[in-house]
Formats: C-alpha cells, structure tokens, sequence
C-alpha cells in the first residue's frame, strides 16, 4: 500500500520556494488589476501545528475576517485569506482605491471587494502552481467568512488533521504606496494534492521529497 504523504514529506525550503512564486505572481496579478503598485515585502513561511494554528490569530474565540477558497480540480486544498477585523478594513479599502481609514464595518461593498481579493489572488496563485508543477488547479468561487478563528479554521482543517498535525503557514506583508497590510495566508494541501504534486515534480526535480 502507498504511503499517505503529507506536510511531513515535504522540503520546507522548497516548498517555500513554490508558494512565494506563487504568492508574488498573484501580488503581481492584484497589481495589474487595480493598477496600483503592490509588493509584499515580506515572507514569513512556519510549519505550525493544528493544535497552535488557532494560537496565532489570538485563540480560537478570537474573531477573524476571512476570505476562503477551496481548490475543486486538479488537487483538493484550501486557501485562506485571514485578518483581524480592522485590518480587513485596510484590504477594502486599498479594493475599493479609498483612503486609508474610510471603512469602517464590512457591508455589502467591502465584502465583495474582499471576496473579488479572494477570486484575484487564488486565480493567479493557482495559475502559477500550474506552471510549476504541472498541475491544474480550479478555485472555488471564494467566501467571505467572519466569525471566530477556531469555527473559520476547522473547515479547512478537518480533512488535513485525518493524515498530519502540522500545516504550512505564510504570513504576508502587502504594501503599496501609502499603506501597509499585515496577513495570514494559509494555503492548507490535503494529501491528495501532495500526491499529485510529488508525481508531477519528481519528472523535473523542481520539489524535493524526503
């Protein structure tokens, strides 16, 4: 019988080498769209296990705004957006093109730019996970979430945890010219997508599996 991969089986240095190509190229595509110079200016990529995974935004009754996206064809997976409820303030307005401190709760507007972030990013980022590996990927129309962390994480956690407790994590920074945005982007692959992930880079040797 195969062996179920999982997070473990994964060069953490690789692998981080595939999300932040894939992370600048959906920057890059967010960029384009709004016609405005964004960069993130920092990487932060940590193993973190799903028991602490709740820890960094503050405890599982911690409320975070969340934009999710499941990835339907090619591989399964999730991917997540996730800020505190000001900063998800930030992300509408730099959306929207508003001044920095315009918005203040998330109506009907903010949640659709927020979930339009969403659609921008996963597209792109997935688009360059192809490139990289072979693999087609399909996104999910995104959802914009906002409750608790723990009730918000379990979604995209639960089949995750049925193989590993540990999932790979990216903080981000984006910046532009007149604003900074600190966020979690989590991109959470089920040992299906590991699978065939490992089938279609072994060929090139473009990911290094223990």
């Amino acid at each position: 019988m195969d062996k179920i991969l999982t997070l473990q089986d994964v060069d953490l240095s690789a692998w981080t080498e595939l999300m932040n190509k894939g992370t600048i190229h959906a920057v890059s595509g967010l960029s384009e769209i709004l016609d405005t110079d964004i960069k993130v200016s920092c990487f932060n990529m940590n193993k973190v296990s799903t028991q602490d995974l709740f820890h960094v935004f503050g405890g599982a009754e911690t409320e975070i705004v969340a934009v999710y996206v499941s990835i339907q064809e090619g591989a399964a997976g999730h991917i997540l957006l996730a800020y505190p409820p000001k900063v998800s303030f930030e992300v509408a307005d730099m959306m929207l093109g508003n001044a920095p401190g315009t918005t203040k709760e998330l109506g009907e507007l903010e949640q659709s730019a927020l979930s339009e972030m969403g659609n921008i990013v996963a597209a792109y980022f997935l688009s360059s996970m192809a490139d990289n590996t072979g693999v087609r990927l399909q996104p999910s129309t995104p959802e914009v979430l906002v409750d608790m962390a723990g009730a918000i994480l379990s979604i995209a956690m639960s089949d995750i945890m049925q193989y590993g407790d540990d999932i790979f994590m990216m903080e981000t920074t984006f910046t532009s010219k007149d604003r900074e945005i600190n966020g979690a982007f989590l991109v959470l692959p089920s040992a299906e997508f590991l699978d065939v992930v490992k089938k279609h880079t072994e060929k090139h040797g473009n990911i290094s599996w223990e």
